[in-house]
């Protein structure tokens, strides 16, 4: 089956109430989205869709793992996914307009006279939103940090302390523009 057919939802023929959908996203989800920080994305999204009159109510929930580098240490990382995302879809005549006027993000507009709409770019939104903004090795049950020693020694000799900085280095060489600002202001008089 076609991946952007997988991800687009015929309304036209659902009844009113609740509907379940699943949606297994692996690495080959992300390929029309590009080169992306993570890779074995293993995860599942459920999306419970409930059929009102006008709209629609959308709740996505995520759950699943990727891998990727911690941050520090360059080490390999898997971290577990998992976070709820609300949505509301309303029918309206002019969609454009109103997707450009809304400010709230949650709230998404459609043509009363389209038939199904695709959720793949919410699913790529709302997986991404889920990966938390640091990937740290976790610390181990005595506190202690397991990133790799030798990358934290490594780092640790380019740390620099400030009392150590030669403040009159940073501007040498500037006390030559001085003279420069004063034939500016001399020439300005002028």
């Amino acid at each position: 089956m076609n991946q952007n057919r997988a991800f687009e939802i015929a309304f036209v023929g659902l009844k009113p109430g609740l509907h379940e959908f699943e949606y297994r996203i692996e690495d080959q989800f992300f390929i029309s989205f590009g080169q992306q920080d993570f890779t074995n994305c293993n995860t599942l999204v459920r999306l419970s869709l409930d059929k009102k009159q006008g709209f629609f109510q959308l709740h996505f929930d995520v759950d699943g793992k990727i891998d990727t580098l911690c941050d520090r240490c360059g080490n390999p990382l898997t971290i577990q996914l998992w976070d709820e995302f609300n949505l509301i879809v309303k029918l309206v005549e002019d969609p454009i307009t109103m997707n450009s006027q809304e400010e709230d993000p949650d709230i998404f507009y459609i043509d009363r006279n389209e038939n199904h709409f695709s959720i793949a770019a919410w699913i790529y939104e709302f997986i991404n939103l889920s990966i938390p903004l640091q990937h740290i090795c976790k610390e181990d049950e005595k506190g202690e940090s397991t990133c790799n020693k030798k990358v934290l020694e490594q780092l640790n000799q380019f740390k620099v302390n400030p009392t150590e900085v030669n403040n009159t280095n940073i501007w040498k060489g500037l006390e030559k523009f001085k003279g420069l600002d004063d034939l500016n202001e001399e020439a300005d008089k002028n």
